[in-house]
């Protein structure tokens, strides 16, 4: 398998100066297309090279258009950089064309009179030495870079609701908001849990707002939660959220999902 950081480390300048090169290796499609997570930490990877001394990523706006797969060039663009804030927007295109368009909102902290903070941790210890986890499903490629356990069951569970810690198999060097990026998408679309069997499914679009500066966990393991509060007439919204190992909550997420069933 091809690690996130080889993939970052083979991008390559554009001959016409106006991004990077790269390729989706196949070990990570996600059946025609490449995984989400992985796009998209490509984008944000791309966007920080892009443009110097950037504050920390607070917002994460991203659009999947097409499939992506095999060789790729990624376009960076500044839209806006202000005092306190900059938006930067990033395109990845492969042979089938426009594939993902993001826009990522880099912000300063500044000084505030408000300080809150509110979030339900979720009832289920990360995963301890001995615990048995999985690598996914053998047939979706993607799934294989990664480290599972999962809860989709229980009494305090939502009807939609799906838990799962989740790590990269390899994460050394790795930026660790780029990190975050490649791991919020990977648990498959909250709407499954009503159905009970696998449909194909598509996410449209994916919301990501960092909450503090510099995400961080112990071991590599990230709690994330989904929950489908909408599913009708082809078309699933979801809540989702992002946890470290010592229970604090690092990301809130939003998915809208194509249900063709």
């Amino acid at each position: 398998m091809t690690s996130l950081k080889t993939i970052l480390d083979n991008l390559v300048p554009a001959p016409e100066g106006t991004g990077w090169r790269g390729e989706i290796p196949d070990g990570w499609l996600q059946g025609r297309t490449a995984y989400g997570g992985l796009s998209a930490a490509i984008a944000l990877h791309c966007a920080m090279q892009s443009e110097a001394d950037l504050p920390p990523l607070r917002s994460a706006q991203v659009s999947f258009i097409g499939p992506l797969a095999g060789p790729i060039q990624v376009t960076p663009h500044k839209l806006r950089r202000g005092k306190n804030a900059a938006f930067i927007q990033a395109d990845i295109e492969s042979e089938a064309g426009l594939g993902l368009r993001c826009t990522f909102v880099f912000m300063r902290a500044i000084e505030s009179e408000v300080d809150y903070a509110t979030t339900v941790l979720p009832d289920f210890a990360r995963p301890g030495p001995d615990e048995k986890t999985f690598k996914g499903n053998p047939h979706v490629a993607f799934t294989q870079n990664f480290e599972f356990l999962d809860r989709r069951e229980g009494p305090n569970l939502q009807p939609a609701e799906w838990l799962r810690w989740t790590r990269l198999n390899e994460r050394d060097g790795i930026h660790p908001m780029v990190e975050l990026m490649a791991v919020g998408d990977c648990l498959p679309p909250a709407a499954l849990r009503l159905l009970g069997r696998n449909v194909p499914m598509s996410s449209m679009t994916w919301i990501l707002n960092v909450l503090g500066p510099t995400p961080s966990t112990e071991d590599g393991w990230w709690l994330l939660r989904s929950n489908a509060d909408y599913a009708r007439a082809g078309s699933s919204s979801q809540q989702m959220g992002i946890w470290n190992s010592a229970g604090e909550m690092v990301a809130e997420q939003m998915q809208s999902v194509a249900v063709f069933a």
